[in-house]
């Protein structure tokens, strides 16, 4: 069916006959003019969404896109001028016209997804981010990818509908950020006095909040310790969490040693019937 449209439309003229000089011309000026156009509406849009850096890439789909959408719509007005028929012309490319546009496809959604994403903003550049199995400073939103750099310094290129159809974890956009560390300690032990002990060592550590304040709970009983988590808050970022629970395990260790409470190794009573 595809060929028999692709025969008939090459049957009609593309172009039509007896045009005269100032038909041309004014094809010519209507389809500059359109480009002209395009050209000044992308910039006056571009300066006047470009408020800042998180919404550059924003400004620059949007006017692009109303940009391009003058020029064609200019394009085509300047070409039915000179009697142009868009029919021969759409039929010629056929299957090709199919191919290319499943080709796009995927190239049209992540354009889409990046203009989604910045419109929303679930997250700027500088923010620490996880999304799917990906994890890292957002660095930029292109019109295909979201460029993170991971905390192992690799660069990763998630694209834009991939980040989309995954939860969005933003570590830092709240300012804030709470850790939880678990330690056992021996049956024998005071849990209201291990408690204390802990509490007073997660609070003196730098880095770790006033507001909220810390907080330790009894949590489990297992095979061999009673299981405590120690929580606190922090600064979002990955380095500072790494760094300050370093340093409240160090605290606990030491607080709890200076306590005389125990931390038991992993064990079991085995009782042989004789």
């Amino acid at each position: 069916m595809m060929t028999e449209f692709a025969a008939a439309a090459s049957a009609q003229p593309v172009v039509a006959r007896g045009l005269g000089v100032g038909d041309w011309i004014t094809a010519g000026v209507v389809v500059v003019g359109a480009v002209v156009l395009g050209w000044v509406l992308k910039s006056l849009l571009l300066r006047a969404m470009h408020r800042g850096d998180s919404e550059r890439v924003t400004a620059q789909a949007v006017s692009r896109v109303a940009g391009s959408l003058v020029a064609a719509v200019g394009i085509i007005w300047g070409v039915s001028i000179i009697g142009v028929h868009l029919g021969p012309l759409i039929g010629a490319l056929g299957i090709g016209g199919l191919a290319l546009a499943f080709a796009a496809q995927a190239i049209l959604a992540n354009f889409l997804g990046s203009i989604i994403l910045q419109v929303r903003r679930p997250f700027r550049r500088g923010d620490q981010i996880k999304t799917g199995t990906a994890e890292g400073t957002v660095e930029d939103v292109n019109f295909r990818t979201v460029v993170l750099r991971a905390f192992d310094g690799e660069r990763v290129m998630v694209p834009c509908t991939e980040v989309l159809n995954h939860p969005i974890v933003n570590h830092t956009v709240l300012g804030r950020r709470r850790t939880t560390l678990t330690i056992g300690v021996a049956f024998e032990t005071d849990v209201v006095h291990a408690r204390k002990v802990l509490l007073a060592a997660a609070e003196s550590v730098p880095g770790v909040h006033e507001r909220p304040p810390p907080e330790v709970w009894v949590t489990a009983f297992n095979d061999s310790s009673i299981e405590m988590d120690v929580r606190f808050w922090h600064a979002p970022d990955v380095a500072t969490l790494w760094r300050v629970r370093n340093d409240v395990a160090v605290a606990a260790k030491g607080a709890l040693d200076d306590a005389g409470i125990s931390m038991p190794f992993p064990q079991r009573t085995v009782h042989l019937a004789i």
